[in-house]
């Protein structure tokens, strides 16, 4: 499959540096009798948390290192790690979005680690001025459709649950659009406000994105023009919540309101609607195509550890447990997350068709369906910092009625190719 670069999809949280605490950042190393203690910043759901928090619990109980997990706001993690970085203050390690300029240069090697693990080749991402992993996927991650099943059911109308029965975008439309007529149904479909979410649906339509053209210049396809296209159609109909992308209400609790009969969103869903969606039945099932099968895949987020905190070697310790597949198998299990690592499979208590699902999809994806996360870890590591995602920007402005598609278009690439150069 042919390979291309693409422009990433993460936003530099623009915050003003100063306003932020470092309070509880910093990794100890005592002296004699004094206990070690590793600072872990993350940012993610309860799932997440739970999953880190119970790894944390069982490796002080073997061996006597304690892992603070410390939470923040995924808004600000990327702000809080920078001016940790500027005060030289940076923790044992995080699980971040992708790396940094600010502190690539503090990131210890992680290969070694991550050949024993079989962290998965294409996420496997060496720094192109040494060759070495700095950065492991903490697992992966793909985009997928839900829907209300209990709608649905109720209008009679069919959909896919399995590989084998596909479906394009002008037959869900349809079919959506009869579950609204026949039910209580407000919307056809929502859909994360996410360029991550956007490319996949760019690639339905069978698109590339936005790459690396033969002149150094960046532009969006023809095949992604179109889809843009349709995608605005959707939100002028009605069919999605214009609000949405347009103003920033919550795709997740529009669906969970239980009037909408599908969501665009991802794997990292299922463990908040087990716990959380009690009034209607939802189902994982397989994504539209326009003709193209596919997902949009990677690292949920990347496992980096610090140089000059004094606990360095028992920074690497904790990684290297962390990945050992008992430990990181039932990180899977009570995070509900798909592995990272090559052939470990993971016994999911529920929904594990879901997971099946995902998998499936991720498999017969394009190859540029991979490519974000890894673009984007990349670009860190060669000093580039990217401080906008034109690709979602300049949509919400097409979709608000700010400029035309041609102009939007224009946007998306001039941007690009200024960011880029």
């Amino acid at each position: 499959m042919k390979s291309s670069r693409t422009i990433r999809t993460t936003v530099l949280v623009g915050a003003t540096i100063g306003a932020l605490a470092l309070a509880g950042c910093s990794s100890q190393g005592g002296g004699e009798g004094d206990q070690v203690v590793l600072q872990f910043v993350q940012s993610g759901d309860a799932a997440q948390g739970g999953g880190y928090a119970m790894l944390a619990e069982k490796y002080e109980e073997e061996t006597g290192v304690k892992v603070n997990v410390v939470e923040v706001p995924n808004d600000d993690l990327r702000t809080r790690l920078r001016t940790a970085s500027q005060a030289n203050d940076l923790p044992a390690l995080a699980a971040a979005p992708d790396a940094d300029p600010a502190w690539t240069a503090r990131m210890l090697d992680l290969t070694d680690i991550a050949e024993e693990a079989k962290v998965i080749p294409a996420l496997r991402v060496e720094d192109p001025s040494d060759g070495k992993v700095k950065a492991l996927p903490t697992t992966l991650t793909g985009v997928g459709m839900f829907i209300n099943k209990s709608l649905w059911d109720a209008a009679g109308v069919e959909y896919p649950t399995s590989l084998d029965q596909q479906w394009t975008w002008d037959e869900y439309v349809q079919r959506a659009g009869e579950v609204v007529e026949k039910t209580d149904a407000e919307f056809g479909a929502v859909m994360d406000s996410s360029a991550h979410r956007l490319r996949a649906f760019l690639f339905e339509f069978g698109s590339q994105g936005v790459t690396e053209q033969s002149d150094g210049t960046w532009a969006l396809d023809a095949e992604g023009e179109k889809a843009l296209e349709y995608f605005k159609k959707l939100n002028d109909d009605g069919f999605m919540p214009k609000a949405v992308w347009a103003a920033g209400d919550d795709p997740s609790a529009t669906f969970k309101s239980g009037r909408v009969a599908g969501y665009m969103s991802g794997v990292w869903q299922i463990a908040d609607f087990q716990a959380n969606i009690t009034d209607f039945e939802w189902l994982s099932v397989p994504l539209p195509q326009q003709p193209v099968r596919s997902t949009n895949y990677g690292a949920a987020s990347w496992i980096v550890a610090y140089d000059g905190t004094g606990v360095e070697q028992e920074t690497l310790d904790f990684v290297k447990w962390m990945y050992q597949p008992e430990n990181y198998r039932a990180y899977c299990e009570v995070s509900g997350c798909l592995p990272a690592l090559e052939g470990l499979e993971v016994s999911y208590q529920d929904d594990a068709y879901a997971f099946d699902l995902y998998n499936g999809e991720i498999a017969e994806s394009p190859e540029i369906a991979a490519r974000q996360t890894v673009d984007g870890l990349k670009n860190s590591y060669t000093g580039l910092a990217i401080d906008s995602e034109p690709l979602k920007d300049e949509t919400i402005k097409y979709l608000s009625g700010e400029q035309t598609l041609e102009q939007t278009v224009a946007n998306i690439n001039s941007i690009s190719t200024e960011q880029m150069n």
